[in-house]
Formats: structure tokens, sequence, C-alpha cells
């Protein structure tokens, strides 16, 4: 039985989400990649913590030229949620959400089950929502299967207690969780561009390989541009420019306007990439 034919004909937006998000989640690969990101704040904590056993200096203070808030790692373990997020955005988040947007379409082309789908009929621009919030909605578990990984490891290794903030300012465990959830969801956030360009290219081939690759070679090329000062006057429109912003969210008072921009920039690559794979998908012809 094709995929298409568990679906309810006329179905709902919902009824065609859940089996959208049913699909992306069971499948190996989708797995395999959250238990990867999972193991980041593991492979960190465990580092942090031998240096620390063996008198590295990795307490409070020396960033050691790791990742943002690892020198605060071993004096309060709330510290490597923060820390594993810094050193996941730059490469793996972001590679895990090409993959999953990038296949999004190009995959089902390749499988042979595009065709059955809009026969269904979902309606093509209901199925291109539904991908589009699917990974959406994998970035969140991704991000957040990170993030509860990293807490879990920090409170194992290190003493948690009070978290004092960049800007000086010391605030409550309960407090710090909360900020810990916000910049989990910035962090989110900061990928839907991405998903966004990552849906269009997979609109433009067969291929679900070919799609990811694309996805995550442009992924690496625009972050080597966005490192060379000579193009400074394009960088802030680069969507990975102001991704680090989330370290605004441990300043009292919270400090808005970089996330401001990071989150319009996401919403300008939303509008704009977004249409564009609309009207690729909606003028395509699928044969396969």
């Amino acid at each position: 039985m094709s995929r298409a034919e568990t679906l309810p004909i006329g179905m709902p937006s919902l009824s065609l989400f859940r089996s959208e998000v049913t699909t992306t989640f069971r499948r190996w690969r989708t797995l395999a990649l959250l238990g990867v990101l999972a193991a980041v704040p593991v492979l960190v904590g465990i580092a942090v913590r031998i240096e620390t056993g063996s008198g590295g200096g990795g307490g409070r203070g020396d960033g050691g030229g790791g990742p943002a808030f690892i020198g605060q790692v071993a004096g309060n373990g709330l510290f490597l949620v923060f820390a594993s997020l810094a050193a996941t955005l730059p490469f793996f988040l972001p590679m895990a959400i090409g993959v999953i947007a990038g296949d999004s379409v190009a995959g089902e082309a390749a499988a042979g089950t595009l065709r059955y789908l809009l026969v269904a009929p979902a309606g093509r621009t209901r199925l291109l929502l539904a991908k589009f919030t699917t990974t959406v909605l994998f970035a969140f578990a991704a991000t957040l299967v990170v993030a509860v990984s990293a807490l879990a490891v920090g409170a194992l290794l290190f003493p948690v207690g009070e978290v004092t903030l960049i800007s000086g300012t010391t605030v409550s465990f309960g407090e710090g969780l909360l900020r810990a959830l916000a910049i989990a969801g910035v962090v989110a956030l900061s990928l839907t561009g991405l998903a966004a360009l990552g849906l269009f290219v997979s609109t433009l081939t067969n291929s679900g390989i070919a799609a990811m690759a694309t996805t995550v070679g442009l992924l690496i090329t625009v972050q080597i541009l966005d490192q060379f000062p000579q193009l400074s006057a394009v960088q802030p429109y680069l969507f990975p420019h102001y991704w680090l912003s989330f370290a605004d969210v441990l300043r009292d008072p919270l400090y808005w306007d970089q996330i401001a921009r990071n989150l319009g920039l996401q919403a300008l690559y939303v509008a704009v990439f977004g249409s564009a794979a609309w009207a690729r998908f909606t003028s395509r012809d699928v044969t396969v």
C-alpha cells in the first residue's frame, strides 16, 4: 500500500500535517540525526569534566578558546545548555535541518510517492505548507534534544544553582531554566530561514541526495562568506549572521536589538524562499 492510500480523500490540513510528522520522525535518518545531536552535549560535558578534573583550568572565567560559555560550565552545569547550543548552531543543527528540508519534496519524488500524494488529493499548497511546518517542528525538536541532553549531563557532572548572567546579575536556577528555554526557542526560530531555503532547493530536483547536498553546501558557503570583513556590507543579509544573538537572552535587562534583527531576517528568508518554493511546486509537472 502506498503512503497516499493511507490518507483520507479530501483530508483536512491537520491530517496531512500529522501524516508528514509521523513519516518524518519515524525515519531512521531522522532518529540518527537526533541521536548525533544528543551526543554532542555528552562529549562536551565529559571533555570539560576531564579537563577540570585534571586541573586544566576549565572553571569560571576561562573560555579556553572553545565555544561560548564553555568556561562557566564547570561552575554551573546549566551553562552546558548554552555552550552546547553555541557549539551545535554553526554546523550540526543547521546541517540536520538542511537534510530534512532538502529531502522533503525531492525525496518524495525520488521514491515515486510525490505523484500519489498529489492524486490523494492533498493539494500542492497544503502539502508544501505541511512539509515546511514539519521541518520547523523538527528544528524545535532538534534544539530541545540538544538542550535537554545538555541539562541532564550538566546536572550529572557539575554543580547547578544560581546563574550569573553576562551583565553580572545573579538570578535563580528557575529563572535560568526559563532563559535556557527562551534561548532554545530563539535558536529554533533562527533555523526557519534555512528551512525555507532547503524547501525551495528541494522543489528544483527529483534527487533527494542532490537537494540535501546543495542545501548543506549553500549553508557552508554562506557561513564562509560571513567571515570575510571585506563583505561586511552584505553580511547582515546572510541568514546565519545573527544566529549567536541568543546570548543576549542572558543579559539583564534582556537586549532585544540583535535578536529582533535575527528573527526579522529569518522571516524575510521564509517569505522569499517560501514564495519561490510555492511558485515552483504549484507549477511543477510531476512525472515520477
